[in-house]
């Protein structure tokens, strides 16, 4: 089975480096996921985010509690950055953040390679939902990030 793509680009009225700043302090990410995933970060902070930097979480998808652990595999100041799962709830998970300078702010893309477990059970459950909920929690990020750098 292919994996699944989900890419998104967002304009922030910011530099670059004070929008990668935002984005490298972890615990910025539990203010940017929707309430309905109850998302909290199981990783004791301060955390200090590189290659190789290890986080842990814990989401409810639906009722059912899931743990997450991802990695970064690239750490590319201010540029990007790259986050893997380790383990959770996705067959694959490749997360690829990139931050370019555009006019007066950041162009701000992300790009998430995702393949699910349980193949045909799988493919039904993302036509079903988790396509629909991974689009959810995407526009609710860009709307929260654009209430952080307001004028986007």
């Amino acid at each position: 089975m292919d994996p699944h793509v989900l890419a998104r680009e967002q304009w922030l009225p910011a530099p670059v480096e004070t929008v990668f700043a935002f984005f490298a302090e972890a615990r910025n990410l539990e203010a940017i996921t929707p309430p309905w995933l109850n998302f909290r970060i199981r990783t004791p902070g301060p955390i200090d985010l590189r290659a190789g930097s290890r986080i842990a979480y814990r989401i409810s998808w639906h009722g059912v509690p899931l743990r997450w652990l991802t990695e970064i595999a690239a750490w590319d100041p201010p540029h990007g950055f790259t986050d893997v799962q380790v383990r959770g709830p996705y067959r694959l998970w490749h997360h690829v953040h990139t931050f370019e300078p555009a006019g007066a702010g950041t162009r701000m893309r992300d790009v998430v390679t995702y393949r699910l477990p349980f193949g045909p059970v799988g493919r039904v459950a993302h036509r079903w939902r988790v396509r629909r909920d991974l689009e959810a929690i995407f526009d609710y990020r860009a709307r929260a990030v654009a209430d952080v750098f307001p004028g986007s």
